[in-house]
C-alpha cells in the first residue's frame, strides 16, 4: 500500500510538472493517468490504457512506466506484453499532435530508436524479472514442502516397519511363554489329585490357549505384510555383540564384562544389540576411521548401551547430517515400546554419543520392565 500511494504521488508530480504550462486537456490526462495506478495490480492492461494518451499528449513519465512494469509482471503471455512495450515506445518517440511531423525522419533517427527502446524495454525487463522470481520463490516453496512431506513419509514408513518387526519379534517372546504356561498347567492337572487345583490348571491352560490363537490372528496380518523373515534362525543377544564387532572391520573396544552372569528380557536383549548394529552403522557412514567404543552395562536391574565415536580423523567435528536419521528414530521406537529411554547427541569434542537404557530384572530370565530411569532423559536424535 505504502508502494503504491508512493507511485501515485510521484505520478501526480511528474504530471504537474510536466503540464503545468500545456493545456487543460493535457493535464487531465496525466492527472487520470497517475489516479489510475492505485488500481494497477488488479486491471494492469486497463491501467495501462488509460496512461497511453497521458504519454502522448503530456509527455509524462511515472504512470506510463509504472503501468508497463505491472502489466508485465502480471501477464505470462509475451504478445500483450510485446504490444503494450511498442505503444510505450511509439509514444515515447512520436510528438503529439502529428500533424507536420517528420515521421520517415523520426523512425531514421537511430539515436532516437535506441532511446524509445530503453524507454519501454526497461520496465518489460523489470516486470519479466520480478515475476520469474515470484515464480522461482513459489516453485521453491513447493519443492520445499514436496521434501518435508517425502521426509514424513519416510520416517512413517521406518517407524512402521520398526513397529512390525517388534510386534513380530514380541509374538515369538510371548507365544513361547505363554506355550510353557500352558504346558506346564495342563502337567499340572493331569499329576495333582487335589479337585480343586485341577480345576484352577485347567482354567489357566484353556486361557493360555485362548491368549495364544487371540495374539496369532492380531500378529498374522504384520507377518503376512512383511517380508517373510527366517524365523528359525536364532535371535541376536548381547553374547553376539562382539561376533557383531569383529564383523565390522571398525576400530571398535567393547565393554561388557559386567553383563557377565546376567541376562534380560529377549526383547531387551535384541534391542541392545540391534542399537549397536545401528549405531556401528552410522559410526562408519559418517566417522569413517574413528575410534569407537561399545559399552554394554548393567545399571541397577536395567541394562544400558553406549556406543561413542570420536570425530572422524582430519576433520573438525562429525560430518553425518542434521537431519534424517530414520535408523535412530526406529531405535527410540523400539526403546519407548519396551518402556525405556534413548538419547543419540554430539559431543563437546565433535564425535557422536547413543546411548540407551532398557528395563529389566534383577533376576534372569524373566520378562518384566521397571520403567523409564530418572537419570536418563531422552532427547531426539541429531542425526
Amino acid at each position: 500500500m505504502l508502494v503504491d500511494a508512493g507511485l501515485v504521488g510521484l505520478a501526480l508530480l511528474d504530471a504537474w510538472l510536466s503540464n503545468a504550462h500545456a493545456t487543460s486537456s493535457a493535464l487531465t490526462l496525466s492527472v487520470i493517468a497517475a489516479l489510475a495506478l492505485t488500481i494497477r495490480r488488479r486491471h494492469p492492461f486497463a491501467v495501462f490504457a488509460l496512461t497511453v494518451p497521458a504519454l502522448f499528449s503530456g509527455y509524462v513519465l511515472i504512470a506510463p512506466l509504472t503501468a508497463l512494469y505491472t502489466v508485465a509482471a502480471a501477464t505470462r503471455n509475451r504478445w500483450p506484453t510485446a504490444v503494450c512495450g511498442a505503444l510505450a515506445g511509439l509514444g515515447y518517440l512520436l510528438p503529439w499532435p502529428f500533424d507536420g511531423a517528420d515521421l520517415v525522419g523520426l523512425f531514421g533517427d537511430p539515436l532516437g530508436l535506441i532511446y524509445a527502446t530503453v524507454f519501454a524495454g526497461g520496465p518489460v525487463a523489470l516486470g519479466l524479472l520480478a515475476r520469474t522470481r515470484r515464480e522461482l520463490s513459489d516453485r521453491f516453496d513447493e519443492l520445499t514442502a514436496g521434501q518435508e512431506r517425502e521426509r514424513e513419509l519416510l520416517s512413517r514408513t521406518v517407524l512402521a516397519e520398526e513397529r512390525t518387526r517388534l510386534a513380530r519379534e514380541m509374538h515369538d517372546v510371548v507365544s513361547h511363554q505363554v506355550s510353557l504356561i500352558a504346558v506346564q498347567a495342563g502337567a499340572l492337572s493331569t499329576t495333582t489329585s487335589d479337585g480343586q487345583v485341577r480345576e484352577a490348571a485347567d482354567t489357566i491352560r484353556r486361557l493360555s490357549v485362548q491368549t495364544l490363537t487371540e495374539l496369532r490372528q492380531m500378529v498374522g496380518v504384520l507377518r503376512s505384510s512383511a517380508e517373510q523373515a527366517p524365523e528359525l534362525a536364532p535371535q541376536p543377544r548381547i553374547s553376539d555383540i562382539p561376533r557383531l564387532i569383529r564383523n565390522s572391520g571398525q576400530d571398535a573396544a567393547l565393554d561388557i564384562r559386567r553383563t557377565a552372569g546376567r541376562s534380560w528380557p529377549d526383547a531387551v536383549e535384541r534391542a541392545a544389540y540391534r542399537t549397536v548394529q545401528e549405531a556401528l552403522t552410522n559410526a562408519g557412514k559418517h566417522a569413517g576411521g574413528a575410534q569407537v567404543t561399545v559399552t554394554v552395562a548393567p545399571s541397577g536391574p536395567d541394562l544400558c548401551v553406549t556406543v561413542r565415536n570420536a570425530p572422524p580423523p582430519g576433520a573438525r567435528s562429525y560430518s553425518g547430517p542434521a537431519g534424517g536419521g530414520h535408523g535412530l528414530v526406529g531405535l527410540r521406537e523400539r526403546a519407548e515400546q519396551l518402556g525405556g529411554a534413548f538419547r543419540a547427541e554430539r559431543t563437546a569434542d565433535g564425535g557422536f554419543t547413543v546411548k540407551a537404557v532398557f528395563p529389566g530384572e534383577p533376576d534372569s530370565g524373566s520378562v518384566g520392565s521397571t520403567g523409564l530411569p530418572p537419570e536418563a532423559p531422552s532427547a531426539r536424535p541429531a542425526r
